[in-house]
């Protein structure tokens, strides 16, 4: 029996999470948007320290205001797009994206948080795609309403003026 995708995302949410996937295996079938009540981790149970990623292995640390490695995973900040520190366009880009990189290194470290899927899971550079979430408020949001990073809009933003 052929089921709408929409129930089919549910369902693999279900066994995925049965399989123990945990909250990086929780999948929405709207990309971007907050998921639904139901589909939030009911408790926030991802925690680390976090510091800035150097030159050595990355296991759990900040690379930029929208990329982190947690547990040997990397991971992309879905709902947002960050200031560039490796390569920025201008200066006024490199000041703002190492203002990012600092305030997410503090947002992480401030407690518990969840990572949820939504969309797709892993994008065209391997990296895991996750909102990250703490009490049901997405973390990259909250750099946003700062001004640290833009809602992503499928693509680089320019931070040159």
């Amino acid at each position: 029996m052929k089921h709408p995708p929409a129930r089919r995302a549910t369902a693999l949410s279900a066994i995925l999470v049965l399989l123990g996937g945990g909250p990086l295996a929780l999948a929405s079938p709207t990309p971007f948007a907050m998921p639904p009540e139901a589909a939030m981790p009911r408790v926030d149970e991802e925690a680390g320290h976090f510091a800035a990623c150097g030159s050595d292995r990355r296991v759990t640390c900040v690379v930029d205001g929208d990329t982190f490695w947690y547990q040997g995973t990397k991971i992309r900040i879905a709902d947002i797009n960050a200031p560039e520190i490796s390569h920025p366009g201008c200066a006024e880009e490199a000041d703002l994206g190492a203002k990012a990189t600092e305030r997410l290194t503090q947002l992480l470290n401030a407690g518990h948080f969840s990572l949820v899927t939504q969309g797709r899971p892993v994008d065209r550079y391997g990296r895991a795609l996750r909102v990250v979430v703490r009490k049901g408020q997405s973390l990259g949001a909250r750099l946003e309403a700062e001004g640290l990073a833009e809602h992503w809009q499928g693509r680089r933003g320019n931070w040159c003026r």
